[in-house]
């Protein structure tokens, strides 16, 4: 009985930590991703290196480099109350930093699972 109950305890226990590492974000396809950009609300965030950012982004993107003192930058650019949208290469970095964003507040995030290389839309320099 006592080893059914810390097997229990211990299921329970992995569940609640899940739970609490979980972040609040939506990733979206190409198609999903080109609807949520066009509302004028939407802060849309491209998280990849600067060089990256200017061999070509998307239109109206602003550049924060997830890997360069990223929450302090978003804290400071970014309206926690407004919809952000955000995107990388390959959608790695932009799920990374969708994690950060959540963990920071920000009430609605989306990033684009596939990453700019397979966006299907304008590009811009």
């Amino acid at each position: 009985m006592k080893k059914f109950l810390l097997i229990l305890a211990i299921f329970f226990g992995c569940i609640c930590f899940g739970f609490a590492q979980n972040a609040n974000y939506t990733s979206l396809n190409n198609s999903e991703f080109a609807k949520v950009i066009k509302q004028k609300k939407v802060q849309l965030v491209d998280v990849r290196s600067e060089a990256e950012y200017a061999q070509g982004h998307l239109a109206k993107a602003i550049n924060i480099d997830v890997n360069k003192n990223f929450n302090k930058q978003a804290e400071e650019k970014l309206d926690k109350k407004k919809p952000v949208a955000v995107y990388c290469a390959s959608g790695a970095r932009s799920k990374s930093a969708a994690y950060k964003l959540s963990k920071l507040g920000f009430e609605t995030i989306y990033e684009l699972n596939t990453g700019i290389r397979k966006w299907d839309g304008k590009i811009v320099k």
